[in-house]
C-alpha cells in the first residue's frame, strides 16, 4: 500500500517558532549601521540593517537623541545608491524616524528631486514621505507639485498624492481645500483606485467644511429632504439617516426624517425595522423628545422575533419614556432578558441605570430588577455592568443606599462563580465606605465575615479590611469586630493574618465600646493625596539607611514633561526610535536649583509652581525662544530660554522687554539679561514681576527680544568687537488661572471629599453655551482650572448626555481643593454645569467659582 505523502517540514510542527530577529540587540545594530557610511554601498547589506532598525522601532525600543540623530544622518547617505529596493527601504525608514524640524531640511531636497523623477515608484513614495514629515511652511512650497501629482496619468502617483491629502487635511485643511478642482478631475479617472481615493478625499473635505460652517447653512439638506420621497426604500432610509447625523441638527430638521423612520418600524421587512429602530436609538441619545412620538410603535417591537430589534426598541424606550411607563417597561423587559446575548444585556443595563438617574423616585423597582438579573448566569462584563450600575445608583441616589447595599450583600453571599472574585473584592471595598453610614450597619457584618471563610486569599484580606472599617466607624460594633478579627489570626494566608494583626493593634481598646481615635479613622479611610507614580519613583530612589522613608518628602505635583526641543506644528510626536528620552523626574528640582543660584532671584524663596515651557517663536526661525512661568506668592518670574540658530552670529546683552499694559495687577521689578549667546548654546534671561500676595492675578504680556548682534569669523570662531543693536518680536505670553494650581492626584476621591468640612463647600450652576460635544466642555473646564482629573473621570463616553468629573489640586498658598463637576446637555449642543468645590479655606472655594464665572 502506498504511503501517504508527508510534507518535508511536517516533522517541525512541535518545534519552537524561529524568528530571524531572535537575540537582536540595539548596540550591535547601531554598530552595523556604520555600513551606511561605506564608500562602496552594499544595497543588500544596507537593506538588512534597515530591517533590523525597523524591527527594533516596532518592538518599542527607545534610542537616545544622539543615537537617533546619528542613524538618521547615516541613512540619508543612502540616497547616493540607485538600487530600487534599497530606496524603498530608505523611504520607509525616514517615515518611521519622524525627524525633527531641523533634520527635515537635510532630506527635503533629495525627496523633492525624487518627487520630480522619471521613475514613478520614486515619485509616489517621495510624495508619501514628504507629506508625512513636512510642516506648513514646506507644504506651501511643494503644493504645486502635489496638485500636478493628483492628476498624473500614473494611478500609483495620483493615489499617493490623494492619500497624502487625506492625512494632511487633519493638520493643514486650508491648503488641501485649494485642491478641489484637481480632486474632482481625479474622480473621473479611469483607474478605480484613483476614483476611490479622490472620492474619499472629497468626502473628507465636504465634512470638514460642513463642521466648520458658522452660518448654519446646509446646502445638502434640501436634497436629503427631497430624497425622503424617493420610490426606493433604501434611498429613503439613507436620506433619513443622513439627516439625523447632520452636525447640530435641530428638532425641526429632524421631524421629516423621524416620520419616515416611524413608518419603517411597522414594515414587514426585518432589515428595515432593524435599521429604523437602530437609527432612532442613536437619535434618542441627543434628541429624546423628538423620538417620543414613535414610542407606541416601538413598544410593539419588544415582542419582535428578532432579538436585536427587540433590544434596540427596549433601550430606546428607556431613553424616551416617562415616569409613568417605567413599571410597564420593566415587566416587558423581564420576559426577554434570558433570550438575548450578554452584549445586548449590557446595553439594557446601562439604559436602565440612566433611566433610574432620570427618575430617582423609581429606584426601588429598577434596583430590584438589577438585583434579580445579578443572580442569573452571565459573563464577567455583564456582571460588572450590573454591579457598577448599582454602585452608581447608591452613590447618586441617597434613598437607594440601604436597599442597594443589601442587594450587593445578597449577591456576594450567593455568588458561586470564581471568575467574579474581582467584583466581590470591589463590593467589599465599597461596603467598607458606605456600610458604616447606614442606619443599621450590623446587618452587613454577617455577609462580610462569611467571605473570610469562603473566598480566595485576596477577597479574604479585603473582607478583613472591611470589618476593620466597620469597627472604626461604629463604636457599638467594636467588641463584635474584635472577636471576628481574632479568628482571622489563624488564617492560612500571610496577608490575611497580617491585616488582622495590624487592625487589632490599630483599633485598640481591647474590644471595648470606646470612641475610635481620629488618627485611626484617618489611617483607615484617609486618601493618599500623592500621585502613585511619584511615590513609586521616590521608593525606587530610596536607599536603605538608619533614617526611615519619609512619605512627606514625596512631591505632590504631577510633573509635566518639559518641551525638550521645538517641533514643527502639525507633526506627530516621534515614538520609539528617534523619540526623545523620558522627562527626568527632577525637572522641578532643576528649576529650583537654577533660581536659587541667581542672587537676585534666590531672595524670592521657593516657587509654588513652575509651568511647562511655552513656545514664543515659530519653527525654523533665526532664534528659538520659549518661556517657563515660575509662580510665587507675591511674584511671577519669567524664564526665557533662548537659542541662537545662526552659526555666523553671536548675540550679546540678550534681554526680553516685556510690556505689561494688559496685565494691570502686575508691576515690573527687575530684568536679568544674558551676557552672551553663542551659536546653538542655550541660555536664559529672566524678568520678575510683582503681584498681590496669594491672588491668582491674570494678564497678557507682549515680549520683544533685544540684543547686540556680532559677526563671527568662520575660520577663527571669534566674534567682532563691534556689534549692531537689534530686536526680534516674540509671541504674546499669558498668565492664566491654571498657573496658580498644582495638579495633585489622590487615590480615593470620595474619602478625600468627605474628609473636608462641608461648611467650606460652595455650589453653583453655570451655562457653558454651545459646544461641539460634552467631552469638549469637560476638557475646557479642566484646562481652565488646571486641576488633576481623578479616577479616569476626564474620559466622557460617546453619545453621553450627562457626565460627572472629579478634580483635585493644590491652590497657591498650599491649600488643598477638590471639585465635583456635573455636566449635562440642556439643548442642541447647549451644555450646563453644576460645580461643587470643597477646600481647606472658604476663600479658595469662592476663588474657584470666580475663575469659572469669569472664564
Amino acid at each position: 500500500m502506498a504511503q501517504p505523502l508527508v510534507k518535508k517540514d511536517d516533522d517541525r510542527d512541535d518545534e519552537a517558532e524561529y524568528s530571524p530577529f531572535m537575540g537582536i540587540e540595539k548596540g550591535a545594530v547601531l554598530q552595523e549601521a556604520r555600513v551606511f557610511n561605506d564608500p562602496q554601498l552594499d544595497p543588500r547589506r544596507c537593506s538588512q540593517v534597515i530591517t533590523k532598525l525597523l524591527y527594533l522601532l516596532n518592538q518599542g525600543e527607545t534610542f537616545t537623541k544622539v543615537e537617533a540623530t546619528e542613524v538618521f544622518f547615516a541613512v540619508t547617505k543612502l540616497f547616493q545608491s540607485k538600487d530600487v529596493g534599497l530606496r524603498r527601504m530608505l523611504y520607509l525608514m525616514i517615515k518611521e524616524l519622524s525627524p525633527s524640524a531641523d533634520e527635515v531640511i537635510i532630506v527635503t531636497s533629495s525627496l523633492m528631486k525624487d518627487m520630480n523623477s522619471k521613475t514613478d515608484m520614486y515619485r509616489a513614495n517621495a510624495i508619501r514621505v514628504l507629506c508625512r514629515i513636512t510642516d506648513g511652511v514646506l507644504l506651501t512650497q511643494i503644493e504645486r507639485y502635489l496638485k500636478q501629482a493628483i492628476v498624473d496619468k500614473n494611478p500609483v502617483v495620483a493615489s499617493a498624492a490623494l492619500v497624502s491629502g487625506i492625512h494632511l487635511l487633519q493638520t493643514n485643511p486650508e491648503v488641501v481645500k485649494r485642491w478641489s478642482n484637481e480632486v474632482q478631475e481625479a474622480v473621473q479617472s479611469r483607474a478605480a483606485l484613483v476614483q476611490f481615493h479622490a472620492l474619499a478625499l472629497l468626502h473628507q473635505v465636504i465634512r470638514e467644511s460642513a463642521s466648520n460652517s458658522q452660518g448654519g447653512d446646509r446646502p445638502f439638506y434640501d436634497f436629503l429632504e427631497g430624497c425622503l420621497r424617493h420610490k426606493a426604500e433604501m434611498v429613503i432610509f439613507e436620506a433619513a439617516r443622513a439627516i439625523t447625523e447632520l452636525s447640530g441638527v435641530t428638532s425641526r430638521e429632524l421631524t421629516p426624517a423621524i416620520t419616515v423612520l416611524q413608518l419603517f418600524l411597522s414594515s414587514s421587512k426585518p432589515v428595515l425595522r432593524f435599521a429604523a429602530v437602530r437609527t432612532l436609538n442613536k437619535v434618542a441619545m441627543t434628541h429624546p423628545m423628538a423620538v417620543t412620538n414613535c414610542n407606541i410603535d416601538m413598544e410593539s417591537l419588544i415582542s419582535d422575533q428578532n432579538r436585536s430589534i427587540a433590544t434596540l426598541a427596549i433601550t430606546t424606550l428607556l431613553k424616551t419614556g416617562n415616569e409613568s411607563s417605567v413599571d410597564r417597561l420593566m415587566k416587558q423587559i423581564t420576559n426577554f432578558m434570558s433570550d438575548i446575548a450578554d452584549e445586548f444585556k449590557i446595553v439594557v443595563v446601562e439604559a436602565i441605570r440612566s433611566l433610574c438617574l432620570k427618575f430617582p423616585l423609581k429606584y426601588r423597582s429598577l434596583m430590584n430588577f438589577l438585583s434579580n438579573i445579578l443572580r442569573e448566569e452571565g459573563g464577567f462584563e455583564y456582571k460588572k455592568a450590573i454591579v457598577d450600575s448599582i454602585v452608581i445608583l447608591i452613590r447618586d441616589i441617597p434613598d437607594a443606599k440601604e436597599n442597594g447595599l443589601l442587594h450587593l450583600c445578597e449577591f456576594i453571599e450567593d455568588c458561586e462563580f470564581t471568575y467574579l472574585s474581582t467584583q466581590v473584592y470591589s463590593i467589599l471595598h465599597f461596603l467598607g465606605i458606605e456600610g458604616p453610614k447606614t442606619s443599621d450597619p450590623s446587618k452587613y457584618i454577617r455577609y462580610i465575615y462569611n467571605r473570610v471563610h469562603l473566598e480566595n486569599a485576596t477577597v479574604r484580606a479585603a473582607a478583613v479590611s472591611t470589618l476593620a472599617k466597620f469597627g472604626a466607624m461604629v463604636d457599638a460594633l467594636k467588641p463584635r469586630i474584635f472577636v471576628l478579627l481574632r479568628r482571622c489570626l489563624f488564617d492560612s494566608d500571610d496577608e490575611v493574618r497580617d491585616r488582622a494583626t495590624l487592625y487589632l493593634n490599630t483599633l485598640g481598646g481591647d474590644g471595648e465600646v470606646v470612641e475610635t481615635d481620629k488618627g485611626v479613622k484617618e489611617f483607615l479611610f484617609g486618601a493618599l493625596d500623592i500621585p502613585l507614580v511619584n511615590l513609586e519613583t521616590s521608593l525606587r530612589n530610596y536607599e536603605a539607611s538608619e533614617d526611615a522613608f519619609d512619605i512627606n518628602s514625596v512631591p505632590k505635583e504631577v510633573k509635566s514633561q518639559p518641551l525638550a526641543e521645538k517641533k514643527a506644528p502639525g507633526k506627530k510626536q516621534p515614538t520609539g526610535l528617534g523619540a526623545p528620552p523620558a522627562a527626568p523626574p527632577t525637572t522641578v528640582d532643576a528649576y529650583e536649583r537654577l533660581l536659587s543660584s541667581i542672587p537676585e532671584l534666590a531672595s524670592l524663596g521657593k516657587p509654588f509652581k513652575s509651568s511647562a515651557p511655552t513656545e514664543l517663536t515659530e519653527a525654523e526661525t533665526e532664534y528659538a525662544v520659549n518661556v517657563v512661568k515660575h509662580i510665587y506668592d507675591r511674584h511671577v518670574v519669567f524664564q526665557y530660554n533662548c537659542t541662537n540658530t545662526i552659526p555666523e552670529q553671536q548675540l550679546e546683552e540678550v534681554s526680553v522687554v516685556v510690556d505689561s499694559s494688559d496685565a494691570e495687577e502686575f508691576g515690573f521689578v527687575l530684568s536679568k539679561p544674558l551676557r552672551s549667546l553663542p551659536y546653538d548654546s542655550p541660555g536664559q534671561t529672566f524678568v520678575v514681576f510683582e503681584k498681590p500676595e496669594g491672588v491668582p492675578a491674570v494678564g497678557k504680556f507682549s515680549n520683544t527680544l533685544k540684543f547686540i548682534v556680532k559677526e563671527v569669523d568662520p575660520n577663527t570662531g571669534e566674534a567682532d568687537e563691534d556689534g549692531v543693536d537689534d530686536e526680534y518680536q516674540l509671541e504674546e505670553l499669558e498668565v492664566v488661572s491654571a498657573d496658580y494650581m498644582q495638579k495633585v492626584g489622590i487615590s480615593n476621591f470620595r474619602n478625600a471629599w468627605e474628609s473636608l468640612d462641608a461648611d467650606l463647600e460652595r455650589v453653583d450652576e453655570y451655562g457653558l453655551g454651545p459646544r461641539e460635544s460634552l467631552a469638549e466642555a469637560v476638557n475646557a473646564v479642566i484646562s481652565l482650572l488646571g486641576m488633576q482629573p481623578c479616577e479616569g473621570t476626564e474620559a466622557v463616553p460617546s453619545n453621553s448626555r450627562s457626565h460627572t468629573c472629579l478634580l483635585s489640586g493644590v491652590f497657591i498658598g498650599n491649600t488643598r481643593v477638590l471639585a465635583r463637576l456635573q455636566f449635562g446637555l440642556t439643548g442642541p449642543k447647549e451644555v450646563a454645569m453644576k460645580l461643587a468645590v470643597r477646600s481647606d479655606d472658604i476663600a479658595v472655594s469662592d476663588a474657584i467659582h470666580e475663575i469659572v464665572a469669569s472664564g
